[in-house]
């Protein structure tokens, strides 16, 4: 057996082959939902094992388990450090992805914790325990809010699988209150806007709490950094963070990797693009292909693979040739026939130009100061002048010559590699005559790239015979190197087309876009290059010295087909930094090594490389980097390696803390882009992959977005079905089998979200989610993407799903409200009342179903009516249960039908459904007999109530008391529900102060009253049968009423008789009674007996209801004349003891002579006027108790108008008798007050003036003024003041 470990020793010297080793161990071994975490100490396990001499074979296995398992992690760990060397270059020189900047910002999720807070917040709010003001209607808000949305614990389970933001708590509240405001009446200058407002921030404060708003934002600005766009370090460290890569493993890659160095990369990606080549040439010799669908895919998925490969060819030449210097745009190159093309490369090559590698330099010439000037007197003044050859000249300050410094700077531009500089110094000539400055020196400078550009003294030539012999200048010359000049210096060449003379020369390696370089060699004071050489195509490396050159030290050379260069430098430094540059522009797969590097780094020379690149330091300073840095990505599968970052990332974007619903940030979705671009990902792969994920973590409960789903099934599906949505034309076998799997698996993952889609998307959250699900399963369903699916066909599907969704929905709210529990070990009222209970649950969840998902099935409308007629037929076998539990005539259910038909009846779809029908047919025996026994009730209180009634007054209680219980009568064995007594409550007595009718009266309309708005209350859904009930009711009151009538007006009758005549009478309360109870009789009739405006009833209906309105005011009448008849009589009594004073009469005659003979001697009361006063006080006082206890106005001043005139009609009748007669002096002054105070008690009680002033009054009236004015001729004193003038003043 193979010891463990000697795959570890191999993996030393085969490199490559230990690669695909642990890309089949990561693919095969490795966890499908992530990497496993880093292994742990396994000194326990060793230790145990250790203990026993002779290991048992258990120990064993338990040994070689954890080698395997720390061989596994190993592999693991070497394959995420292989794709993040691949990252990192993606992510250090990207061509073709950009970080999007239009994705929608996502919020930041709340975790439990942060939701009990929130619940705590709320309840402290609810209990007063914040300094935040608010009015009834906004704390009724957040208690409906804190009771339905926060305490829910479908809300618990969104936030604890990470698809809750603060800003759906917000909108769930915003909706909420809207809702409420909108219902409110409008207030003069406060608009609906203002409450809104002002309620959104209480709620706002309230969610803050006491938190430190100092704090607040800060901690919003590190945590949000995420959904920017990211620097380059933040990319590095968020995807050290995702594969678990530590910062010094970074920093080698980094290092190694040369991620700063622009030029490494772009040659890097030419590297991999021409080993992409080359696959696809090998690929097509060898038709070696993956399985495609048809085998004419075969030639065009090479094509495919080239036209791809050409594509980021052209994106990478389309970029500016180096990032960060003096901008130098990409040269568009063309084909020309120019004879200025020195090296003549193939007919299909672009060639050059010399004026397209024409450079730019900046030079910056700083003149310090002179040293040793002697030929100039102190005083004189000098100055230097400075240009470059070609260009214009630049002059210092003036100094004196005792102090020759300057330290000024000149800037030139040149196109010349080589220029020349020209420094020279001048002192100012004294003389008249003298036409220029002499010249003192001068020196002359050829200044490169490679220069020195610290200061240095430079002697300078002076002119013959001049003192200054030893003359030198300090200055420093500057050049700069262009972005696009990569190396210059020089060096020997000879080639065949080119440099045909082995000689030294100045070159420079030029960048003309990112796949074009060239070599020129330039002479002095030129701007374009002597010779060049495109380095397209050839392959540079280290050689031996050539013996027959002269000239140079260290060798290397170019070579292409058919052409060969050879170079040479004087140092090896010179030579290696040459090579690197030139491997860099040629693109070349093989990376030459120096022959100190193959000898292992030269150790007794010493590391040569040290100061010369990180890329080829040993591998023992990489720490194991250099197999990761030097690896061929072309050998690897990408395809594996992006499914393993994309489910890596898509674990760590979802473990984050934005709600995310599966959408990566802009920077992910930058890096993963550049991924699938640069290393040739197919788009069908990446999309199937990551539905894969989403759907495997959605299937674990965690929320994700089904737009995002839509989008990669979209892709997908016109993948496979041929419409090439990013140019790719060949599907492969594998493509189209894993996309109808993955078709299957979201097909079941939709119909289960929209099952439970109550749960999955509880109170519409997040938005429009549960609306893009049902797209999505419209078009997961169809057959291709050209041809839609049948409407019926979707509906069928999810009309299933509805029905699977009443089910679930019915029997958690069930589990939630324990009714199974109660419904097996329940006493009848107790199943009721759970019943009950579970009806509002049931309207509460179809409320919230409307409210916040009927939007989404706004489609199909009716398959939402279906679920919840299928959800409430699951309802129905428990209400069905419980109601046949309870006892007979027990009228207590009819809450639970009230509760359910106000729910039912304003539902367009579900009113008169199959449930809402069921619940009719239940119901409609119980109506009927409960008004067949509460007709018989009524029927036997009027009957036995008006027997024993005592007609004593009551105070009204009628329409006072709603939702009161009908009345039980006790002599009836019936269970009716009872009433409460009819002692009013106090709130009520100011609203009632005045007396109405009586007890059997008050009884019998309050029942007949309470009977219709129960029945009205019931709103019967079923338009013929409730207008049955409506007029059964109608008929049933008019009965009852004119029964009540009819024995009231025979009450009234035989009370009256037994009253007496005499001015002693006192109308009894009980007649008021009486006659209150008609005229309640008369108002009641029309409340109680007329069916509702609008209905259509029959011509007998109308004559019956006529009937009863006419016996009711027939009936008043007849009460009015017989109380009228009553009290007029009251007059005739008084007139009849008048009469024995009438003229001529015995009894007169002795009357006045026994009062004229008493008079003498004692004072005698005055025959009549007692009589007088006695009557008038008869009538004022039977006036206020009319007034009193009469509730009808309209009927008191019929009696008053019949009263006075009957009155006015006796007393004419009376005298008429007496016409021949003259009235004893008494009878005039009793008459003559009687008339006058009984005319002016009546017009005080509003009798009006035409039936004041009648005929009979008139009468009347000049019958007195006659009499009175005969006895004031015969006895002008026997009236004592009396008289029927307006003007007297009497007493009383």
């Amino acid at each position: 057996m193979l010891d463990p470990s000697s795959s570890e020793e191999e993996s030393d010297e085969l490199l490559d082959e230990e690669r695909r080793d642990a890309l089949l161990a990561a693919g095969g071994g490795s966890s499908p939902r992530s990497l496993p975490p880093p292994p742990r100490d396994p000194r326990g396990r060793e230790g145990g094992a250790g203990r026993a001499a002779s290991p048992s074979p258990s120990v064993l296995s338990e040994g070689r388990e954890e080698q395997e398992r720390l061989q596994r992690e190993e592999r693991e760990k070497r394959l995420r450090l292989q794709l993040y060397v691949f990252i990192a270059r993606c992510i250090a020189h990207p061509f073709n992805a950009k970080q999007p900047t239009d994705m929608a910002r996502r919020q930041q999720k709340l975790n439990k914790q942060q939701l009990q807070t929130l619940k705590e917040r709320f309840q402290a709010f609810l209990n007063g325990e914040t300094q935040i003001v608010a009015d009834e209607a906004f704390c009724n808000a957040v208690r409906s809010y804190y009771e339905v949305f926060l305490k829910s614990d479908r809300v618990a389970r969104m936030v604890h699988s990470g698809g809750c933001s603060a800003n759906d708590f917000r909108d769930v509240f915003k909706k909420n209150i809207e809702k409420r405001v909108r219902s409110l009446p409008e207030i003069d200058g406060l608009s609906k806007e203002t409450v809104l407002s002002s309620w959104l921030a209480k709620y706002d404060a309230i969610y803050r709490g006491e938190e430190d708003f100092c704090k607040q934002p800060n901690r919003m600005a590190l945590s949000a950094v995420s959904e920017l766009i990211l620097s380059k370090e933040q990319l590095y460290e968020m995807f050290q963070q995702i594969l678990g890569i530590k910062k010094l493993e970074h920093q080698l890659i980094y290092n190694a990797c040369q991620l700063d160095n622009a030029d490494e990369q772009a040659a890097q990606i030419r590297r991999e693009l021409d080993g992409r080549l080359q696959l696809a040439e090998q690929m097509a010799r060898e038709r070696k292909f993956p399985k495609f669908i048809t085998r004419e895919m075969e030639n065009m998925y090479i094509e495919e693979l080239r036209s791809s490969v050409n594509l980021l060819m052209a994106n990478l030449e389309s970029l500016p040739v180096s990032k960060g210097g003096p901008e130098f745009k990409l040269q568009k190159l063309k084909r020309s026939q120019n004879s200025a093309f020195l090296d003549i490369g193939d007919e299909n090559e672009v060639q050059l130009s010399k004026s397209d590698v024409v450079l730019s330099f900046t030079l910056e010439i700083v003149i310090m100061e002179v040293q040793g000037l002697k030929s100039v007197a102190p005083n004189r003044i000098v100055y230097c002048t400075m240009e470059v050859e070609g260009g214009e000249k630049l002059q210092t300050d003036q100094a004196e010559a005792s102090r020759p410094q300057w330290g000024t700077q000149g800037d030139f531009t040149t196109t010349h590699p080589r220029p020349v500089v020209k420094v020279k110094l001048f002192t100012e000539s004294t003389g008249v005559l003298a036409l220029e400055d002499k010249e003192l020196g001068r020196v002359v400078l050829y200044p490169t790239s490679n220069s020195s550009k610290s200061p240095d003294l430079h002697k300078m030539i002076v002119p013959k015979n001049s003192q200054d012999s030893d003359l030198k200048i300090k200055l420093a010359v500057r050049m700069d190197k262009p972005p696009h000049m990569k190396h210059c210096g020089y060096l020997y060449a000879l080639g065949q087309k080119v440099w045909k003379r082995w000689k030294k020369r100045y070159f420079v390696l030029v960048q003309v876009s990112q796949y074009t370089f060239a070599m020129c060699s330039y002479r002095e004071k030129k701007s374009e290059p002597q010779e060049l050489m495109q380095l397209e195509g050839y392959t540079v490396d280290y050689t031996a010295p050539h013996t027959g050159l002269q000239g140079g030290r260290m060798f290397f050379n170019a070579v292409k087909e058919g052409d060969t260069v050879i170079f040479a430098s004087d140092d090896e430094q010179d030579r290696i930094l040459w090579v690197q540059a030139m491997y860099r522009a040629t693109g070349q797969s093989y990376k030459p090594v120096p022959a100190s590097q193959a000898q292992k780094m030269n150790p007794k020379g010493g590391d040569v490389s040290a100061d010369i690149s990180p890329l080829y330091t040993d591998r023992g300073q990489k720490h194991g980097m250099e197999e990761f840095i030097s690896a061929n990505p072309c050998k690897f599968d990408h395809a594996f390696l992006f499914q393993l970052l994309q489910r890596q990332t898509l674990d760590h974007r979802l473990n984050d803390s934005y709600s995310c619903l599966g959408w990566f940030s802009p920077g992910q979705v930058f890096v993963l882009d550049e991924y699938c671009a640069r290393y040739g990902v197919r788009g069908c792969h990446r999309h199937l992959c990551y539905l894969n994920e989403l759907i495997e973590h959605s299937e674990n409960g965690s929320v994700i977005d089904p737009t995002l789903l839509h989008y990669s099934f979209a892709f997908c599906a016109s993948h496979v079905h041929g419409n090439r949505p990013d140019g790719i034309g060949t599907v492969s076998v594998e493509e189209k089998e894993r996309f109808e799997e993955i078709k299957d698996r979201l097909s079941s993952l939709l119909e289960n979200q929209i099952s439970h889609f109550r749960y999955c998307f509880p109170f519409g959250r997040p938005e429009g989610a549960l609306k893009a699900t049902l797209s999505l399963l419209e078009r997961v369903l169809m057959k291709d993407i050209a041809t839609p699916i049948p409407a019926e066909e979707v509906k069928k599907v999810v009309r299933k799903c509805l029905e699977k969704a009443a089910l679930i929905n019915y029997t958690r709210l069930t589990e939630y409200a324990k009714i199974e529990e109660a419904m097996n070990q329940a006493t009848p009222a107790r199943k009721l009342e759970e019943v009950l209970h579970l009806a509002e649950l049931c309207i509460e969840v179809l409320q919230q179903n409307e409210e916040h998902h009927s939007e989404a099935f706004a489609w199909w409308p009716e398959l939402l009516a279906e679920h919840a007629e299928k959800f409430l037929s699951l309802y129905s076998v428990d209400m069905d249960s419980a109601l046949e539990a309870q006892p007979q005539d027990s009228w207590d259910s009819f809450p639970l039908f009230q509760l359910l038909n106000n729910s039912l009846r304003n539902d367009t779809f579900l009113c008169n459904g199959k449930f809402h029908k069921h619940l009719q047919e239940i119901f409609v025996p119980m109506v009927i007999r409960y008004i067949d026994l509460m007709e018989s009730s009524i029927a036997q209180s009027i009957h036995r109530g008006l027997e024993q009634e005592s007609w004593q007054p009551v105070k009204s209680i009628t329409n006072s008391l709603p939702n009161v219980a009908l009345p039980k009568v006790p002599s009836l064995p019936l269970n009716l529900p009872q009433m409460p007594s009819f002692t009013t409550p106090t709130w009520m007595t100011s609203m009632y102060e005045s007396t109405n009718g009586s007890a059997t009266s008050e009884d019998l309309f309050w029942k007949l009253d309470a009977l219709q708005m129960f029945v009205f209350d019931l709103h019967w859904p079923e338009p013929e049968f409730a207008h049955h009930l409506e007029q059964r009711l109608k008929l049933m009151a008019t009965d009852m009423i004119e029964a009540c009538v009819k024995r009231t007006r025979i009450a009234f009758e035989v009370k009256l008789q037994k009253t007496n005549k005499s001015t002693d009478l006192r109308i009894p309360s009980s007649l008021c009674t009486m006659f209150n109870v008609l005229v309640d009789a008369k108002k009641q009739t029309a409340k109680l007996c007329i069916l509702e405006g609008g209905q259509e009833f029959a011509s007998q209906w109308q004559q019956y209801h006529s009937k009863i309105d006419d016996l009711v005011e027939e009936t008043v009448k007849e009460i009015i004349s017989l109380l009228v008849s009553k009290v007029v009589s009251v007059l005739e009594g008084v007139l009849s003891k008048l009469s024995r004073y009438d003229e001529g009469t015995f009894f007169s005659s002795l009357v006045s002579f026994t009062v004229k003979a008493a008079a003498k001697y004692v004072d005698v009361p005055k025959p009549g006027m007692d009589l007088a006063d006695t009557y008038i006080m008869f009538v004022r006082q039977n006036q206020d108790i009319l007034r009193e206890k009469v509730n009808e106005e309209m009927y008191i001043e019929k009696l008053f108008d019949q009263w006075y005139s009957g009155s006015m009609k006796v007393i004419c009748m009376w005298l008429a008798d007496r016409l021949d007669l003259q009235l004893h002096i008494y009878q005039l002054k009793t008459l003559i007050k009687i008339v006058k105070k009984t005319y002016r008690d009546f017009r005080l009680q509003g009798v009006m003036e035409g039936t004041l002033n009648s005929k009979t009054y008139d009468t009347v009236h000049s019958r007195l003024t006659v009499e009175e004015a005969t006895v004031s001729v015969t006895d002008a004193g026997g009236l004592q003041g009396i008289t029927m003038k307006d003007s007297d003043e009497e007493e009383g």
